[in-house]
């Protein structure tokens, strides 16, 4: 394979004319025989990933394909049904119609075909005139894809698959043909029975009609199954797709314009009213809100939203009125960001389906030249032109290496298509195989483990004290505060004592804290030190609760009123709820948990205890560019380490780390950085995206498995003569049809706390 340059373009090839795996295998090795290209083919997803230099031009690349016997073409962008202005993301004609119009001819006619040459007792006299007659349209117009695409591959000096089936079954329509003009076989009344052993017999008196009749139905079958699962497995990507909204209320010149959304632009403000989707990524406003994402995150719980909260595309608006400005629209957008990285890894091949590639690309050649040993083998040992004649034709049909091909894409693109479903974006196949080997998970606190924002968490008050009280007083003034920590006071106030009373004389004192009247009460809020100026000391009780919540790594913060300390409050990065199951998911799958944090020993400590983490396995006060030290370590002590964060700077962390789990909660250059994007901001999803990936590289492997087997096992039999060419063909289309009904299985992977 040549080595594209730095810089080098990059190119997604619509390519049509492939019929197996093979097709793509010669398609990809032309590509890359070219100078600076690099390519992948895809023969579930009928495209071809193409890096190439920039002497390199898109009509080379394409002629080169169509010099190969296939079609090429750059296809058309993929839209949002947002973007497309509320029509259809794909309008496009049944392209299975062709294909089952002739699996129906080829049914029908095949049948009573059949059924006459097992069945002696439907022998009639002119049976075998019968069955020609109806044969031949199956042989001729129904198998016609084959014939053509065999046609075209001679010409180019190649074989495929489709070159064994025309073959095959064109030699036993014309054998047929030959025996009943030319031998004993059209002789009125004439009978045979149907076996599936070698025999000494007299070929001229042997039609294999129902063979070529039979096989073609049969192939034909597996084909038209094969192309309806594997547009199936498309689904999810194309639901995906599909969930944006039509149109959208603009507020443009005072007034409402309702236009389509691909018509929006970044800084328009648009409406949204309750039960209507969310146009596209952008910001609060005007009003407040309970938003519905379940349909793009798969996370059940409404999230609220209010003026300055950031909402996204394609979720819907459950509660009041919202004014949004957009702050991106098109491709830009958190929806066709996921749907681009679907698309992607989808597109993508695992090393275990390189292999099989590779196989494919050599193995038609090797069967031809084995049917045609076949062939001799028999004829030299004695057995008759007729058993030989049947061996070798079954050799042809059972080694079809169509599963080999759809073991990888199948299983990869439902597996996606799934986890797009439920919020979880696999970047490649790659990423898979990763997931299998990976024995240690690094956890970034803040905002992964943690909620990253400080939060009330306990309030400890003197005897005598109404907590509900100190709440409306302390929060009164802190939410005249733009601190962190008094935003934290003020928010669990409002929470859990409603609504608060107006302060007056309000001052910051700084590094202190906040002072005011509050309903004709003095109070101070803020710390110790504060107390300390205005002679007020804190009692014993609140003495020790102020101490053991630093011990914990918790902000103790004092509140006093009318010259006397009634309360401590504890402010802290609250654990998320979820966070302690998602580390006992993570343990149960063989990995071991570890905290990484900036943050002080104590608060780290406190942490992990309250998820379950080891205290041996808490990474304190790591600086955000030592992170990837910390990673490097792990690895230079033989661990495979997972890495899960949100942030930028753990993005260089993410990047080094054997798998990369970015919270899709957090930064775009932490997104870039993982393998694996989780849409919500719950940890235990990140077990279930381990889940659903060894799953699905699960799936793969026992997909080749059966595929390898299948020949492995089925190739001596047909050399043997111990498979009619009928069901060989029967096989053959079973084996593709098995290959990616076990793929659609992962469409039932449901996370953990379902």
């Amino acid at each position: 394979m040549t080595t594209t340059t730095p810089g080098a373009a990059a190119v997604e090839l619509a390519i049509g004319g492939m019929t197996c795996a093979s097709c793509a295998a010669r398609i990809e090795k032309k590509l890359n025989r070219m100078d600076g290209v690099e390519a992948t083919v895809n023969y579930a997803t009928e495209k071809a990933k193409v890096t190439y230099r920039e002497d390199v031009t898109v009509g080379a690349l394409i002629a080169t394909v169509e010099a190969t016997g296939y079609t090429a073409r750059e296809p058309e962008p993929v839209h949002t049904a947002s973007e497309a202005g509320g029509g259809p993301v794909h309008d496009e004609a049944d392209e299975l119609l062709p294909l089952r119009r002739r699996l129906t001819a080829a049914v029908v006619l095949a049948v009573p075909v059949i059924a006459t040459a097992m069945i002696p007792a439907l022998q009639f006299e002119y049976w075998q005139w019968l069955s020609l007659t109806l044969a031949a349209p199956v042989v001729t117009y129904a198998a016609w894809p084959f014939h053509k695409a065999a046609w075209t591959n001679a010409r180019h000096g190649a074989a495929t698959m489709d070159t064994l089936i025309s073959v095959g079954t064109s030699a036993a329509f014309l054998w047929s043909v030959w025996a009943l003009f030319f031998g004993t076989a059209g002789t009125p009344g004439m009978t045979h029975p149907f076996e599936l052993t070698i025999a000494r017999t007299d070929g001229a008196g042997n039609i294999y009609l129902e063979a070529a009749a039979g096989v073609t139905a049969f192939i034909l079958a597996g084909r038209y199954f094969e192309a309806r699962s594997r547009r199936k497995a498309g689904a999810a990507l194309k639901a995906l797709l599909e969930l944006g909204a039509k149109e959208v209320t603009v507020l443009r010149d005072g007034g409402e314009v309702i236009v389509p959304v691909g018509d929006l632009k970044v800084g328009d403000r648009f409406l949204v009213r309750p039960g209507e989707k969310i146009a596209t990524d952008g910001v609060v406003v005007e009003g407040a809100s309970a938003v519905d994402a379940s349909m793009l995150t798969g996370e059940s719980v409404p999230v609220e939203v209010g003026t300055g909260d950031a909402v996204t595309g394609a979720t819907l608006n459950a509660g009041g009125r919202l004014v949004v400005e957009a702050t991106r629209i098109g491709a830009d957008t958190q929806l066709s960001r996921m749907a681009k990285l679907v698309e992607d890894a989808q597109n993508g091949k695992a090393a275990a389906q390189r292999l099989a590639d590779r196989i494919s690309a050599v193995f038609v050649p090797v069967v031809i030249a084995l049917a045609l040993g076949t062939l001799g083998f028999w004829l030299g040992n004695g057995a008759g032109l007729t058993a030989a004649f049947t061996a070798a034709v079954a050799v042809l049909i059972i080694a079809c290496p169509c599963a080999l091909g759809l073991a990888t894409p199948t299983a990869l693109m439902v597996g996606t298509g799934r986890g797009a479903q439920l919020g979880i974006l696999i970047k490649g196949p790659e990423v898979l195989e990763t997931t299998r080997k990976v024995d240690t998970i690094v956890l970034d606190k803040t905002g992964t483990v943690t909620t990253g924002r400080m939060t009330l968490l306990a309030v400890h008050t003197t005897d005598g004290t109404d907590e509900t009280e100190v709440l409306r007083l302390a929060g009164a003034l802190e939410h005249s505060s733009e601190h962190p920590v008094a935003q934290a006071v003020a928010s669990g106030a409002v929470a859990r004592a409603g609504s608060l009373p107006a302060p007056e004389d309000f001052a910051n004192v700084a590094g202190l804290g906040v002072q005011g009247i509050v309903e004709g009460h003095a109070v101070l809020v803020g710390r110790e030190k504060l107390l300390d100026e205005w002679v007020i000391s804190l009692p014993e009780e609140l003495r020790r609760a102020k101490a053991a919540a630093e011990e914990a790594g918790r902000t103790a913060v004092a509140v006093a009123w009318d010259g006397e300390a009634r309360a401590v409050l504890e402010v802290a990065d609250a654990v998320k709820e979820t966070s302690p199951e998602a580390v006992e998911r993570l343990r149960a799958l063989g990995l071991t948990p570890m905290l990484l944090t900036g943050d002080n020993k104590a608060v780290a400590a406190a942490v992990a205890a309250e998820v379950g983490i080891a205290p041996e396995h808490v990474m304190a006060e790591v600086m955000p560019q030592d992170k990837v030290d910390v990673v490097k370590r792990l690895q230079s002590e033989g661990r495979s380490v997972a890495m899960v964060g949100d942030g930028v700077n753990d993005a260089a962390a993410l990047a080094r780390a054997d798998l990369g789990l970015a919270m899709g909660t957090g930064t775009d250059a932490a997104i870039e950085a993982g393998d694996l994007t989780l849409v919500r901001g719950d940890l235990r999803i990140a077990a279930d995206a381990i889940r659903l990936s060894r799953k699905t590289l699960g799936t793969i492997r026992s997909n080749l498995f059966w595929a390898f087997a299948y020949n492995v096992a089925a190739l001596p039999l047909a050399a043997a003569g111990l498979l009619n060419p009928m069901i060989a063909g029967a096989a053959m289309a079973f084996s593709s049809v098995f290959v990616v009904g076990n793929s659609l299985r992962l469409r039932g992977f449901q996370p953990a706390d379902r």
